[in-house]
């Protein structure tokens, strides 16, 4: 599943005696243009804005989950592919089985990748519209939570 078509917008806010976008590396003190002095606001930010509002107005529905919330660690999330498709699971473990042997087993057709892939995107909102780089590691060090793991 890909968008099929490509959307442009603009998205003007105001605000006043407040701080839209706070730099945690410099105490919450807002982003501001150093030529201009005007307040600066993330890509970062603004999707979370998007994740949030989605997340408010489309509780419940199919496809309209989030995938990076706050304070959560997204293997979890990638984890629930496997468990949830039973399509996902079957392939997963006829590569498993491929890869113990490969002369003896035959190939499996597909790459499991590409349904985990499909799954992702039919699932969460924010997967199919800003992308996520998806870590498959076991380990800590590949465990991401939040925006780093996002482009």
């Amino acid at each position: 599943m890909s968008i099929q078509n490509r959307y442009e917008f603009v998205f003007f806010f105001d605000v006043s005696n407040g701080n839209p976008n706070g730099d945690p590396d410099a105490g919450n003190l807002p982003r501001l243009d150093p030529e201009s002095s005007k307040g600066l606001v993330t890509d970062v930010c603004l999707k979370r804005k998007i994740r949030n509002f989605v997340e408010m107005t489309a509780a419940g529905k199919g496809g309209y989950e989030i995938f990076v919330k706050e304070k959560s660690v997204l293997n979890l999330q990638i984890e629930r592919a496997y468990v949830e498709s039973e399509e996902l699971k079957q392939l997963f473990e006829e590569w498993q089985q491929y890869e113990k042997n490969k002369k003896k087993n035959k190939r499996p057709e597909m790459p499991y990748e590409d349904v985990a892939q499909r799954w992702m995107c039919e699932n969460f909102f924010d997967v199919r519209t800003f992308g996520a780089v998806l870590s498959t590691g076991k380990s800590d060090k590949d465990k991401g939570d939040g925006e780093e793991k996002v482009n």
